[in-house]
């Protein structure tokens, strides 16, 4: 089962109605929006890969924000939209799953991406947040991984 199978399962047991193709209105910036147990994924989504991306986030708001969250000027709103990016990074794209993808042998951020089935963006956009949390880097067992420039090493100590 794929990744974006996996999280159309997840939302359905979790109650959540998923409309997978869409129609926003043309030239929408929207990807995905998440309203009321109802998640609508944008028809212009092309591979499972994205909506995938797009489809751990709006259940990141599920789980984590409450009402309109729309007007992005609004600081308590730019915060709960943090938080559901940052609940679907930690989904989709966790320390121990990249230090997976550095095992199986992934060596640049399109096979790290394609090794965790998430978009280049996504993956880019999740190393800036855990930037942001834990600074240049941080070791997790025996590896360092350093998220500017992004990269996993062994730790000698």
């Amino acid at each position: 089962m794929s990744e974006y199978e996996e999280l159309l399962q997840r939302a359905i047991h979790n109650g959540i109605e998923v409309f997978e193709d869409y129609d926003f209105e043309e030239e929408s910036r929207f990807k995905g929006l998440y309203c009321d147990g109802v998640i609508a994924l944008n028809s212009e989504l092309e591979t499972n890969t994205e909506k995938a991306c797009v489809l751990a986030e709006e259940i990141g708001h599920h789980e984590m924000t409450a009402g309109d969250i729309l007007d992005q000027a609004d600081t308590s709103n730019r915060k709960q939209e943090k938080k559901a990016r940052l609940w679907a990074y930690k989904e989709m794209i966790t320390l121990d799953k990249l230090l997976d993808a550095k095992h199986c042998g992934c060596s640049n951020r399109f096979e790290i991406a394609e090794f965790l089935a998430v978009t280049e963006e996504f993956l880019q956009d999740a190393i800036d947040s855990y930037k942001s949390i834990f600074g240049a880097g941080c070791q997790k067992g025996d590896y360092l991984i350093m998220f500017e420039p992004f990269n996993i090493f062994i730790y000698n100590k």
